[in-house]
Parts: C-alpha cells; structure tokens; sequence
C-alpha cells in the first residue's frame, strides 16, 4: 500500500513568508532609503521609483573620503574616526571577555571550591540586571573614584605626553568603555561556554593529564579546539552587543571615542533630521556584523542549541 504523502498546510507557507518579510523588510527599507534625498523620503509618493543617489553615503564618510563634496561646506559627521571607535572597542572587549570567560566557565565546571554553585547562578542572574541601572554609579565612578589627579606624578606625566586638560578618568577613554562592556557580556559568556565545556569528555583531560600536560595546557589544547563553536557562537553576541551598544557608550565617550550609534543619534536635531543620511549610517553600521553572521551562521545555531540545553 502506496503511503499517503502528507501535504504541507498553506498556512505553514503564509507564516513563513511573513516571517522572512519581517526579518527582510527593514533592511531593505534602510537600503532603499539610503539612496533617497530627504525630500523623496519625507514625500513618501515616490515608492520604489526614485533616481537613486550616493549623496547620503559621501555625506556619511565625508571625513574619508579623497576628493571633496560639492553638496557639502562643512564635514560635520565624522563616521570614519567613530568606525574606528566602535571596531577597536568591539573587538579588545570581544577578545579580553572570551579570554576571561572561558577560564571563568572551565574553572566552575572541572574544579570543587566553595561556592561555586552560588557563582554560576550569580552569572546568569547579573547579566538580567539592565544597563540603565548601572548607568549612574558607572558614570560617577568613571568619572571620579578612579581618576589620576593632574598634579600626581602619573597623571601629570600622561598629560603632559598626550595633552588634554583636567584630571585623567575612565569616563572619555576607551578602556573605560571596554572595560564596562567586558562586564557587562562576560556573564552570558560564562553561561553559554560552561554547557560546550560540559560537553567534553573528562577522559580526553585524564589521558592527556597521564601524559604529562599542565593544566594550561590541557586548557588550551585539549579543551579549547573542542569548544571551537561555542566560542565562535559567543564572540559573535558579544561583538554584536558591544557593536550596536548606545545607552552606556553615550555617558561614558566623548568627542574623540564616540561610537556609530552615538553618531547616528547625534546627528538628528529638533529642526533638521537628516534622514537619508541617518540611513545610510545605518547601512554602514550593519554591514560588518551582517557579513559576521552570514559567514558564522553554522556556529550561532549550534550555540543556541548548546546553550539551551542543561548539562
């Protein structure tokens, strides 16, 4: 007897259809807009027929680009200097928060201390915490507890090298932007890489131990090329966090570590809101974590399975 071939419901294809729509349909909204002059954008009568210009872009990346504009008198945006603040604290956050939370994760999975139960929750339950909570005392720590006066030795010696004015603080630096980022993605590290270090073998470590291998070496032969995925699913959310972050990169950065976000908001005003321009920063802005996931897709999904599933 022939069996029935089961015939997928019509509705099964609606759903995903506006799925990949909802997922889809922004983007290419922005990517259209982007090469719209603000009067088509604010008309909304023109649609999908328009003559597309790159004025928005070399409006964008006026501070970068070799030749000058014609449209423009003054630069104002300054997206390449900002490029560069979000890609270098982006990074330097990413890599020193896998560093760390990848000891952190073996340290609570492989070894018995006292309260180690209590630290592993304690991760998972400060990562819930807002990060306009910590906005406040952030803000007033960056910006006076840990501060090197001007007439100290120290101080005096790094203004006098780099210049600038006033005492050396946190707030306005890139490592104080780093260093709340690290904190503030390092618990959702911890938890998502101690379900792929559950995951291995205590055999493979046994062996290698009998073999003669310290414990960094385990670490970083054994344990790591077996923990590739999580590591790659982790630095992809954390980069990702780190790279689109607004709230406490705006308190804590100045003129010369601002990132993209705070250049996109920077640049709309009560009276004048650059749209077209607002979109192709934003077009700017989501390329490289766009090409991140698109090369990384396979390890995102097996992260968000591990990490869901108790070890």
């Amino acid at each position: 007897m022939a069996e029935i071939e089961k015939k997928t419901h019509p509705g099964f294809y609606a759903i995903l259809v506006t799925l990949i729509i909802m997922a889809i349909g922004p983007i290419m909204l922005m990517l259209i807009n982007s090469f719209k002059l603000d009067v088509d954008i604010i008309s909304g009568t023109s649609g999908l027929i328009f003559m597309p210009t790159i004025q928005n872009y070399e409006t964008a990346l006026c501070d970068i680009l070799p030749y000058e504009l014609d449209h423009l008198d003054f630069c104002a945006l300054k997206f390449g200097g900002a490029f560069v603040n979000s890609l270098i604290i982006a990074l330097v956050s990413t890599a020193l928060t896998l560093i760390i939370g990848c000891m952190a994760a073996y340290a609570l999975v492989r070894f018995k201390f006292f309260g180690r139960d209590t630290a592993s929750a304690t991760t998972l339950m400060v990562r819930m915490v807002p990060p306009a909570v910590l906005l406040v005392p952030v803000f007033g720590l960056w910006n006076n507890e840990f501060c090197l006066d001007k007439t100290g030795l120290v101080g005096g010696w790094i203004r006098d090298t780099f210049g600038g004015r006033g005492d050396v603080c946190l707030a306005g630096t890139h490592s104080g932007i780093i260093l709340i980022y690290i904190a503030m993605n390092l618990p959702f590290v911890i938890w998502i890489l101690q379900s792929f270090i559950v995951q291995v073998p205590r055999q493979l470590e046994e062996a290698a131990r009998m073999d003669g291998a310290g414990p960094f070496q385990i670490f970083f032969k054994i344990v790591l090329p077996l923990i590739k995925p999580g590591l790659a699913a982790a630095a992809i959310f954390t980069f990702r966090i780190a790279w689109n972050e607004y709230l406490l990169a705006s308190a804590l950065s100045d003129r010369d570590t601002k990132t993209v976000p705070i250049l996109i908001v920077n640049n709309m005003s009560e009276y004048n809101v650059e749209w077209g321009v607002i979109m192709a920063t934003g077009m700017l802005l989501a390329i490289p974590p766009i090409l991140f996931t698109l090369f990384a897709s396979r390890q995102i999904i097996t992260g968000m399975t591990a990490g869901a599933v108790k070890g």
